[in-house]
């Protein structure tokens, strides 16, 4: 699976878990309502100081979000492989 994807997954999981709008999540991180849009469906990416900024917005940090991803990616790589 593609990690943007994955990452998107991610995003969106903790922003309903913060029981934020995307509107209010893109508020509090300084970005377009549209841009976290895009990043939750994976076709868009966001850049370091970006992911940052939603780090904080969701009460979480950078590298908690990527392993997040990372376990994700090894759950789908694991049930590929059975």
């Amino acid at each position: 699976m593609d990690p943007a994807v994955v990452f998107g997954y991610v995003l969106r999981r903790l922003r309903k878990e913060a029981e934020l709008s995307q509107e209010q999540l893109a508020l509090e991180a300084g970005v377009e309502r549209n841009f976290v849009s895009l990043i939750e469906r994976g076709v868009n990416q966001p850049t370091i100081r970006i992911m940052f900024k939603l780090a904080k917005a969701l009460g979480t940090s950078p590298s908690k979000m990527l392993i997040d991803v990372e376990f994700e990616l090894s759950l789908t790589k694991k049930s590929n492989q059975e």
